[in-house]
């Protein structure tokens, strides 16, 4: 698959906050039944959220090849954080 300069970036720098904050951590998380909401906010610094949500609702006006990278990444360091972020990226309203 060909993926723009952009997807690519988005990509990398998920990848990276992946193994540095997630991959350390998930199974330690999982057995402690914990919530990393630092993690979760340093994703949201990095735009996990609302990928695909349009720019004049407060999203990042993504596509969806974008958010599945997002999720590939994070899901390859935590499938319970992929999961949170899964289900935020699913508007439950359609967009015009």
């Amino acid at each position: 698959m060909l993926l723009t300069e952009d997807q690519e970036m988005i990509r990398d720098a998920v990848r990276q906050f992946a193994q540095e904050q997630l991959w350390p951590n998930a199974e330690r998380w999982d057995k402690e039944h914990f919530f990393p909401r630092d993690v979760h906010k340093g994703l949201a610094e990095l735009g996990a959220y609302g990928i695909c949500v349009p720019e004049e609702h407060g999203g990042a006006g993504l596509n969806y090849l974008s958010l599945a990278l997002v999720l590939e990444e994070i899901a390859a360091g935590d499938g319970g954080t992929s999961t949170v972020i899964s289900v935020t990226n699913c508007p439950s309203m359609r967009f015009s």
